[in-house]
């Protein structure tokens, strides 16, 4: 496989390369590859979790276990936490 970088990736790389930090630029692409993954792997966790969220939350709008938000709502869930904060 040929991998063609723009020359500030190759700088980067091979400066990676020359402090010694890997042995070789496929070292450095084969790490950075892996984090690549390992990120795209985490967002799909994250997905799965919101939509299994939403899921959850359509489900309470279903059942009738949600109330509006409005006004009235932000001012209960503000006067509840400055309550807590006193304790």
């Amino acid at each position: 496989m040929n991998v063609s970088l723009t020359s500030e990736l190759d700088s980067w790389v091979h400066g990676k390369v020359k402090r010694g930090f890997y042995n070789s630029a496929s070292e450095v692409i084969r790490e950075s590859l892996r984090l690549l993954k390992d990120r795209d792997q985490q967002k799909e966790i994250l997905l799965a979790e919101l939509k299994s969220e939403l899921r959850l939350g359509l489900k309470q709008i279903e059942t009738g276990l949600s109330e509006e938000f409005t006004e009235k709502t932000v001012a209960g869930i503000k006067s509840s936490g400055r309550k807590k904060l006193v304790k």
